[in-house]
């Protein structure tokens, strides 16, 4: 077992009690410590057979992932235009009451949200997606995060009024041997392998990309975002830890996430970041304009001069970017944008880049600029409006979580979200993976659906396609 510091934990512990007992009012109690090196992968393993719902983040850019399992407390909200404020109200008032020890205040310490929103909230859900709420928001009972070359372990319970000090201990003692003991035990591999692939009316895909030329030829409507699901079934249920593990050996330069609801899963690799918050601190990435990889360094440098020279790549790049730094001019001050993009380079894919930076201004969020960006240009269409319009009446599928906003956000004012794209939906033993590219006036309806094969192949090839 990780030797814990007992007698602060302890002492941390009855003051909350305490504190909960004096108020008469129920609060949160988080409280962090430093631990050796552990194996996150392991510990989400452990978690499942505790039958503990499971999160997940990795970084993209830096040395950073969290590991959480079991709800603490969960946050929720309507379908409506406003669940991003419901969201925030219900978070503020959280770390209102909390009790925190957190010495560190280092990111994905102390009190950590992490979870996502759906795609559309005006959008009926399906039974496809019956387990994942319009947003949803948990804070981990137990979670594990490396960063910067150490790991810190934190324990959140919500602490009742009615509860003793003594029982609260015990529990928390008792599971956090079960999650931490034995943690050298290598991770198990799980053999996964398709047994089969539906793609679901990929036809009448087809045909909905042809309606949606014939509205662009004669409105104003610049752009439609349109995505199609592909069914998987396994010769056995998925592990989890395993995927995700294999998801970041994989996926480098990708973030990696996975989150549980009963017995499904929503996990991938996107490469698309849509913000990061670190105090004052904003970035916002633009990452539009799509080509393959090359077999050849040669091939893959023209490829890559090709696309960053394309006029309608680098235009609908543009469009993004001119976008992004619109909602940053409501919620922050000191924009900083590059004259042109550069090209980003992934295992299967390459796409034009370009970074935004800002200062957040005073009483702004997170949830400000989410608000403001979701969904992107590249993931919806423009004007934004209409587009949704169109995908909402005429797309084949309810996309859930896919293409909306996920990600994390702490008690240290720290938080980062990405566009959960390269995803999959995971049950038991199926699956349906999601993919989608931007229908302009002039696309021909089987290169997008090749484009759309491609954006496939990274999450198909972690599941068991060669």
């Amino acid at each position: 077992m990780i030797e814990v510091k007992e007698k602060q934990f302890t002492v941390e512990l009855e003051a909350a009690v305490q504190s909960v007992q004096t108020d008469q009012k129920n609060k949160l109690f988080s409280y962090t410590e430093k631990i050796n090196q552990v194996n996150l992968y392991r510990f989400l393993e452990k978690a499942g057979i505790l039958e503990l719902p499971r999160t997940f983040w990795s970084s993209a850019t830096e040395a950073f992932q969290l590991a959480g399992a079991g709800h603490a407390f969960e946050l929720s909200a309507e379908a409506s235009r406003y669940r991003y404020d419901q969201v925030e109200q219900e978070w503020n008032a959280l770390l209102d009451d909390a009790v925190i020890y957190n010495p560190y205040h280092t990111s994905g310490t102390g009190v950590v949200a992490l979870g996502g929103f759906s795609f559309d909230p005006l959008k009926p859900q399906t039974k496809l997606w019956e387990n994942f709420p319009e947003s949803h928001f948990s804070i981990p009972s137990y979670i594990l995060t490396h960063a910067d070359g150490k790991y810190y372990l934190t324990i959140n319970r919500l602490i009742h009024t009615a509860e003793t000090y003594s029982s609260v201990l015990e529990e928390l003692q008792n599971n956090r041997q079960a999650l931490m003991d034995n943690m050298e035990i290598p991770l198990n591999s799980s053999g996964l392998r398709i047994q089969s692939k539906q793609e679901i009316a990929p036809d009448l895909w087809k045909e909905t990309i042809k309606k949606a030329t014939d509205v662009m030829k004669k409105t104003a409507v610049d752009k439609i975002v349109l995505a199609r699901e592909v069914r998987l079934h396994f010769n056995q249920s998925a592990n989890i830890p395993d995927i995700l593990n294999r998801l970041v050996n994989t996926q480098p330069n990708s973030y990696v996430f996975g989150y549980e609801m009963g017995e499904d899963c929503f996990l991938g690799a996107t490469p698309e970041r849509l913000v990061k918050v670190k105090d004052d601190e904003v970035l916002s990435t633009c990452l539009a304009g799509t080509a393959p990889r090359g077999d050849t360094i040669e091939e893959d440098e023209q490829i890559a001069n090709n696309l960053f020279q394309d006029p309608k790549n680098r235009e609908e790049h543009d469009y993004v970017v001119q976008m992004i730094r619109s909602t940053m001019e409501a919620y922050c001050t000191d924009i900083m944008v590059p004259d042109e993009p550069v090209v980003h380079q992934y295992k299967t894919l390459q796409h034009l880049y370009t970074p935004v930076r800002a200062k957040l201004k005073e009483n702004h969020r997170i949830f400000s600029i989410i608000s403001g960006l979701h969904p992107t240009p590249a993931l919806g269409g423009t004007p934004r409006r209409d587009a949704l319009a169109f995908i909402r009446d005429n797309e084949l599928l309810d996309r859930g979580w896919y293409g909306a906003p996920i990600g994390w956000m702490d008690s240290n004012n720290h938080g980062e979200f990405a566009v959960a794209l390269r995803s999959a939906l995971i049950q038991k033993d199926e699956a349906s993976l999601f993919a989608g590219c931007g229908i302009v006036e002039d696309s021909v309806p089987e290169s997008e659906y090749e484009e759309t094969k491609i954006k496939l192949m990274p999450m198909l090839s972690v599941l068991g396609v060669d």
